[in-house]
């Protein structure tokens, strides 16, 4: 008998529910007050980022409008996502987020997430969630529309014509490297340099370098007779990498100084950064060309699925536009 009397108080002592505002109905997905005010207010933080002054205010003056009509489209995509069989799946994405942690050299979750709070501003759960929007989108839209695109293989052949540093590889270079240490004292440093003078002139008098780099390297390469194997541009300090460069193959740099050691460089070989196959890049060329001649078939197709699809505003869009 004391839990009825009870239960009146507790139910007097619950917070009262509050319901969110439901905007728009679009098909069998609702957009609610709460999540459009929030997708709005990710957008302007990232127009914020990007843009300022008169750019920034012509930005922000119509994100509204074109975060809640690619709220609706997102939904609408996804219907024809699962129409379809999307193969977008939580595994997919989290075996994408696996990939990313990878590139970037993040140990977890944790470190990921911080990364992304701190360039975009949210956290990994909304992250996976934009991953599987955006992979989705690009399923329907590749599927429905970009391969419908034609393009001509001249037109491919040309870009690559045209563009070939895009597809450029890195320089590779291939070095000897002798080191001595420059020790700690005044005394070190000239003891360093007086047996840099004798190995320079062992290797005027025919000494091979790879000789001298086993006989007085300080270098851990000294093992493999200083070869450093083959290098990309970018790898190395700049005052070495530099020097190398403008060897030939066989000759020897000039002494460099860096704050602990003094090196000599030998070139082995240099290869010129070679350029990417066309069959081996024309994929990607041919979606770089696909996709300004697919933008007037994107909007044709999306107004498509407007027009067949259950779009009810619970409050006039007027209204949600205004804010």
């Amino acid at each position: 008998m004391a839990l009825l009397f009870c239960l009146p108080a507790l139910l007097a002592a619950a917070p009262p529910q509050v319901m969110d505002e439901i905007l728009v109905v679009v098909n069998n997905h609702i957009i609610t007050k709460h999540t459009f005010d929030q997708a709005v207010e990710q957008q302007n933080a990232a127009l914020y980022r990007e843009f300022s002054g008169k750019e920034l205010d012509a930005k922000l003056k119509d994100a509204r409008e074109k975060t809640l009509q690619g709220m609706i489209d997102a939904d609408l995509l996804d219907d024809k996502a699962q129409e379809l069989g999307s193969p977008i799946t939580d595994a997919y994405v989290r075996a994408n987020i696996e990939a990313i942690k990878k590139e970037n050299k993040f140990a977890s979750d944790a470190d990921l997430e911080r990364a992304l709070r701190a360039s975009l501003g949210i956290g990994l759960d909304e992250f996976a969630r934009r991953q599987k929007e955006q992979a989705t989108q690009q399923f329907v839209l590749q599927r429905e529309v970009y391969s419908k695109v034609a393009v001509e293989d001249n037109e491919l052949r040309a870009y690559y014509e045209d563009h070939k540093d895009e597809y450029r590889l890195p320089t590779r270079f291939r070095i000897r490297e002798l080191v001595l240490a420059k020790g700690a004292t005044d005394a070190d440093l000239a003891a360093a340099r007086a047996k840099l003078a004798d190995i320079q002139a062992a290797l005027k008098a025919g000494k091979p370098f790879e000789a001298e780099v086993k006989a007085y390297s300080t270098s851990p390469s000294r093992d493999t007779g200083g070869d450093l194997g083959w290098l990309n541009k970018g790898l190395l300090r700049p005052s070495i990498e530099d020097a190398a460069l403008k060897l030939k193959p066989g000759q020897v740099s000039a002494p460099i100084e860096t704050d602990k050691d003094i090196y000599l460089i030998q070139l082995i070989a240099l290869e010129d950064a070679p350029v990417k196959d066309f069959a081996e890049v024309k994929g990607q060329i041919l979606k770089k060309l696909q996709e300004p001649k697919a933008q007037n078939a994107i909007e044709q197709y999306l107004a498509d699925l407007r027009k067949r699809a259950n779009i009810r505003y619970m409050v006039p869009r007027a209204t949600i536009l205004k804010g």
